[in-house]
């Protein structure tokens, strides 16, 4: 369901919860580290993790977000 008006997939703000559209989303890619904390640090093991986590536009101003993004594009397109 490519452009039909209505039909875009929602997804769920990690912050609030408010269901937004994909398309107006803000994405951020977010890294998570598991560790099982044992006493002997030779059987200790650690994750690593990338997750995408959506926030709704509102929490992506409020944490933020926008302005990294921003920079990010400057850096990109001034080089």
């Amino acid at each position: 369901m490519a452009n039909v008006r209505g039909r875009r997939m929602l997804v769920r703000c990690a912050q609030c919860g408010r269901s937004v559209p994909r398309g107006k989303a803000v994405t951020f890619e977010k890294g998570v580290s598991y560790s099982t904390d044992l006493r002997n640090p030779a059987e200790d093991i650690k994750y690593f993790e990338r997750m995408k986590v959506y926030y709704c536009p509102s929490c992506g101003k409020h944490l933020h977000i926008y302005d990294k993004k921003k920079a990010q594009m400057m850096r990109k397109y001034n080089k």
